[in-house]
């Protein structure tokens, strides 16, 4: 019998059935797995791994059945199998401190296929399956954002494919004390069902993946981005008070409204310009009627301290006037076949519907193109800052199949264009040597944490339902890596600044928000008392979205958690300096700081901020009281009244109107909130 596994360094290499594997150590405790039907693996793959990885310190075992890597606390055995078809070669991972089964590849069938099936696709793709045996009890969390509501993500099928609100990090943390990294950024899906776990790549060159194992989820984070990428800090200001509506349509309205923060004595960090401010879509520009000065704007809103931040799209009108060059020298995404793949949206000019390309930020001479326009249009009068929307790219319909990127196939590459759009931005910060650059991102992808970056949830509906879904959606957004996200306050849409509902949800959310790493409010709100035309038709806008544009008690509520946000500032700017380092997000679930508490591990609606802070944000309409589990192993105490309460319990705590429940514990020194 041909001789299956071999040796090449650290590298185990296996040969059978026409299939190449190579197994590698990685980091201190993980390994590496690719396999290919192809003449060779391919090296040069885009992926989400640092250029310079971590130290590891690995042994080979081989036999003639089997071939068994160990690094660290990780056992990775690859395994000759007798199959009904034939042998197979199989892996399966464990602990080597525990000693238990992480997880182990698994036929569907005694006969076919195997559990690494390839079919193939056009050229030298491949549609792949791998299959992992279930495991009783195995709960999943990370894989990104997404609006199901589930904090477990055991049971669910998951598609692998960026969307608005939709966001695909395809890493992957086990309760079994295990995480993977697929690193393949080609769309398909995961099912993690009751009787498998199975990963589907549509159109793949080969399997790349990573398996790591820990002793806990703050441990796999750590080990996470270390292979990824730690957090930079972010500037002093990101940490404050964002104020953002759909949209400040003049310079006049931005300064008049930054005055107005101003002038009420209340904190305001960053005020955002959406969109439609520029004059076509592609050329990245300030309307000069509407925005006649922007350095000036921009010098009047440093003297006050504020940050100003712009809306960035990576879609070209057909009319812009980079547009030729765009497509003579093919840099726009364009189609294997048919018609150009774009979108149809709503643009200035002309006023109406135009037909959109978006720039291919996988071509790094288009991501070069880009900034200078970006640079010229707003760096150059003192704008750091940039809100890169519709980078999923948003298409509709958006038809994978049928997009070709310079890095090659749609569905072979589509999800890492907003990580390649970020990294433009970043390289582009170093290069100009704007230390104080920032990103606010509506997509991301694996290793997108390592740039000066902030996330946010997209454009949800204004809702106590969409309000706990964020939670949620923001708790696994933590588990993938991910250390500076945010919703939009108040919900995108939907939201009626004269109605009683929407007031009382707004500040709900509000009071989250002054709890969450980045602290923005936002929306497209409208306004049914005044004009029918708010939040409805974007080029007249939205309605007011100040803090004084919902009633004197929401205005007396949400200055109170202006005033304590700010007050929150020096613990926030410890916790940027722990991600940095650790990678451990300051928005987690309690399970990261609590893993030996059975119950902590199933608590979705909550978080901690930070080790010392518990929040728990109000998710109901109408609620004056909701139940808190307080985690064993300390004592807790209420930041509104100083009450103590044993950990290890559910108290039922008390949350009218301005009160959100938020509990420090009992060995931290922070002041309180006072009485309310």
């Amino acid at each position: 019998m041909q001789k299956v596994f071999s040796r090449d360094g650290d590298r185990i290499v296996a040969r059978h059935n026409g299939e190449t594997l190579w197994l590698d150590p990685i980091g201190p405790n993980g390994m590496r797995l690719r396999a290919t039907r192809n003449a060779r693996i391919d090296t040069e793959r885009p992926g989400a791994l640092l250029e310079t990885l971590p130290a590891h310190d690995a042994a080979i075992d081989l036999t003639g059945e089997a071939a068994i890597l160990t690094n660290g606390r990780l056992r990775a055995e690859l395994r000759l199998v007798p199959r009904g078809m034939g042998p197979a070669v199989e892996l399966r991972v464990s602990d080597r401190v525990s000693g238990a089964l992480l997880l182990e590849e698994e036929m569907p069938h005694i006969l076919w296929p195997g559990t690494r099936h390839h079919s193939a696709e056009a050229g030298d793709l491949w549609a792949i399956e791998t299959r992992f045996a279930a495991q009783d009890g195995e709960r999943f969390h990370g894989l990104g954002q997404h609006q199901h509501g589930r904090f477990d993500l055991k049971g669910c099928v998951l598609d692998l494919m960026q969307k608005n609100t939709e966001i695909t990090i395809p890493f992957l943390i086990s309760s079994r004390g295990y995480g993977v990294l697929w690193n393949a950024p080609g769309v398909g899906r995961v099912e993690l069902a009751e009787n498998r776990t199975k990963w589907v790549m549509e159109a793949t060159k080969q399997l790349d993946y990573i398996v790591i194992a820990g002793a806990g989820p703050a441990d796999l984070l750590t080990e996470y981005t270390g292979l990824t990428g730690r957090p930079p800090e972010l500037p002093d200001w990101a940490l404050g008070f964002w104020q953002c509506k759909l949209r400040y349509e003049t310079q006049e309205e931005v300064l008049r409204v930054a005055r107005g923060y101003k002038a009420r004595g209340l904190p305001l960090d960053c005020i955002v310009i959406d969109f439609f401010h520029w004059t076509k879509m592609g050329e990245w520009t300030f309307r000069s009627d509407e925005f006649p000065d922007p350095a000036a704007m921009v010098a009047e809103l440093r003297d006050m301290g504020v940050a100003p931040m712009v809306s960035v799209w990576p879609t070209v009108n057909a009319n812009a006037d980079t547009y030729g060059t765009f497509v003579q020298n093919g840099w726009l995404v364009d189609s294997r076949r048919g018609a150009m793949d774009g979108s149809i949206f709503y643009d200035r000019e002309p006023d109406g519907m135009n037909p959109l390309r978006f720039y291919d930020a996988t071509n790094p001479e288009a991501r070069a193109f880009h900034w200078q326009h970006v640079r010229e249009g707003y760096a150059r009068h003192g704008i750091h800052a940039f809100w890169l929307d519709a980078n999923e790219p948003e298409m509709y319909p958006m038809h994978p199949d049928n997009l070709r990127f310079h890095l090659g196939d749609g569905r072979d590459v589509a999800n890492i264009y907003a990580f390649l759009h970020q990294q433009g931005y970043a390289e582009a910060f170093a290069a100009d040597g704007l230390t104080d650059g920032l990103m606010l991102s509506r997509s991301a992808w694996a290793g997108s944490q390592r740039f000066p970056l902030v996330v946010w949830s997209g454009d949800v509906r204004s809702s106590f339902a969409d309000l706990a879904r964020q939670l949620t959606a923001g708790l696994n957004m933590a588990l993938s890596g991910i250390s500076w996200w945010t919703t939009d306050i108040g919900g995108f849409k939907g939201g009626d600044i004269g109605d009683a509902g929407f007031r009382e949800l707004l500040i709900r959310w509000f009071q989250w928000g002054a709890f969450c790493p980045i602290f923005r409010l936002h929306g497209f709100r409208q306004d049914a008392a005044r004009d029918p035309r708010f939040g409805h038709e974007f080029s007249f806008g939205g309605a007011d979205n100040e803090i004084w544009s919902f009633g004197p008690e929401g205005e007396s509520i949400l200055t109170r958690y202006l005033h304590l946000r700010a007050g929150l500032r020096p613990y926030l700017r410890s916790q940027m300096a722990a991600a940095a380092a650790r990678g451990i997000p300051p928005m987690r679930p309690l399970m990261v700081d609590f893993p030996d508490d059975p119950v902590a591990a199933t608590i979705a609606d909550c978080h901690m901020l930070g080790p010392d802070l518990l929040v728990a944000p109000v998710l109901e309409a109408g609620a004056e009281t909701r139940r808190v589990y307080l985690p064993d192993g300390t004592d807790w105490i209420c930041m509104w009244t100083g009450t103590r309460h044993a950990g290890g319990q559910r108290i039922e705590a008390p949350c009218p109107l301005e009160r959100i429940p938020v509990y420090r514990r009992a060995e931290a020194e922070m002041a309180g909130f006072g009485t309310s």
